[in-house]
């Protein structure tokens, strides 16, 4: 099933360049990483106590960035053979933490602080899905990333979300429907990444 981490190869090449020079200046994939998580939670702070569309107007250049961070991360790791266990820790443990502090406020603010179960579903199902990809790893496989609705995924719909919601407020209507199919997508994902990782 197609999912936009596989377009992750042909962005790296694009950053290989920016990769170089932050290497030359002395960053390391761990600096990358810990900016990243550091990002989201100012990102996501600003987000829970500025609630309003301008706040979220900031999410997709900022999920964009997020996206260039842990593609560098790992480049640069690779590129310069500075991966190291806890390396993988930050950068797998930061992922988590950094969806958790901007998604949910975003979506506490966007309206879904009236269905917290269903937030906390959402939440939940999010941690869920990370976990079955880096089971493959842990049970002797490799990574899985399978979507629908992986990380990359995700940001793509939550980056177009909230520009809809910038230029056409009333999408906020709708945002408990997207959601909910969001949830079910990373179920789904989740579902794949498992079997596939039994599979190997």
């Amino acid at each position: 099933m197609s999912t936009i981490y596989r377009l992750k190869p042909k962005f790296q090449a694009l950053l290989t360049p920016t990769m170089h020079r932050l290497h030359r200046m002395g960053a390391t994939p761990n600096h990358l990483t810990v900016l990243a998580l550091l990002a989201s939670i100012g990102v996501g702070a600003s987000i829970f106590f500025v609630p309003n569309v301008w706040a979220w107007a900031v999410v997709p250049g900022f999920l964009f960035l997020r996206m260039a961070l842990n593609a560098l991360d790992g480049l640069m790791a690779r590129t310069y053979s500075q991966q190291s266990n806890i390396g993988e820790i930050w950068n797998e443990m930061g992922d988590v933490i950094s969806d958790a502090v901007l998604y949910y406020p975003l979506l506490w603010t966007m309206g879904l602080g009236q269905y917290p179960h269903w937030l906390v579903l959402f939440m939940v199902t999010m941690g869920l899905n990370e976990m079955a990809g880096i089971m493959g790893k842990v049970i002797g496989g490799e990574r899985r990333y399978d979507g629908p609705m992986g990380k990359s995924d995700r940001a793509l719909v939550f980056g177009l979300l909230c520009l809809l919601v910038l230029f056409f407020p009333v999408v906020l209507n709708y945002v408990f429907y997207v959601v909910l199919v969001i949830t079910a997508g990373m179920w789904f994902g989740t579902y794949r990444r498992i079997n596939k990782s039994l599979a190997k």
